[in-house]
Parts: C-alpha cells; sequence; structure tokens
C-alpha cells in the first residue's frame, strides 16, 4: 500500500473517532483511539516512535518521538489545540526531514470539524 492510499484510510478513521468523540480531548486520549481504529483496518500501527537524528557524525538516539507511523510510510502529528500555529506546521516538515518519510499529517482534533484541522505535508514525495 503507498503513501497516498494509506493516508485516505487514515483519514477516514481520523474522521470517525472525531465524529465519535468531539473536539478538546487530550491528544493522548485520540493517539490511543485513532491507534486502535488504525489496527482494526488491519494497518501497521506504531505509536511514540523514537527517531534519531544524526548530526555531523554524531547520532542523537532520543532526537524527537513522532505520535504515530502507520505502515512505515506516514507520520503523524496529532494536537488538540484552538488553532493550528505555524511552528506546528514546521515541526512536521522538519520530522518528515528527520525521519526521511515522504508523507505526514498534521490532525488537530481541537476544530469542530476536523475536516478544517488536517494538514497534509509532503518531503519529496511524488505519487
Amino acid at each position: 500500500m503507498k503513501e497516498n492510499e494509506t493516508g485516505t484510510r487514515i483519514l477516514e478513521a481520523a474522521i470517525n473517532v472525531h465524529r465519535e468523540l468531539g473536539p478538546g480531548l487530550l491528544e493522548s486520549f485520540y493517539e490511543l483511539t485513532l491507534t486502535s481504529e488504525l489496527s482494526d483496518l488491519g494497518l501497521k500501527v506504531e505509536r511514540q516512535v523514537q527517531i534519531p537524528i544524526i548530526y555531523k557524525t554524531i547520532s542523537f538516539e532520543e532526537g524527537f518521538r513522532a505520535d504515530i507511523i502507520v505502515n512505515e510510510k506516514v507520520l503523524l502529528e496529532l494536537k488538540s489545540v484552538e488553532k493550528v500555529m505555524p511552528a506546528h506546521k514546521k515541526q512536521i516538515q522538519t520530522y518528515l526531514k528527520l525521519s526521511g518519510l515522504k508523507l505526514g499529517y498534521l490532525l488537530n482534533f481541537g476544530e469542530a470539524v476536523l475536516k478544517n484541522g488536517i494538514t497534509r505535508c509532503v518531503n519529496g514525495l511524488t505519487d
């Protein structure tokens, strides 16, 4: 399954979770429920994935933690805030670059309608 197909399934699952629970809960709760929903779809889901950062010749094992990685291809950064800030968008772009992944989504579960809280980010994705 390619990145975009995985992404479509992720968005459908995220919208289902948001419709069921509504906005404003803790990010960690959305992470748990979205992980469960994605697993139920047969997708490989990893939570709080440690991504090392290599700077020059030094590897820092605790560079950052990805909230969710799906099928080893798509990175998810979850928020539950009133408004997504430019720093949040820069954050996921940096995460994609450092992880080598090509597709990521910033999902803000704080929005009244999740569709308004989805930011798609790419890192050299050609498909």
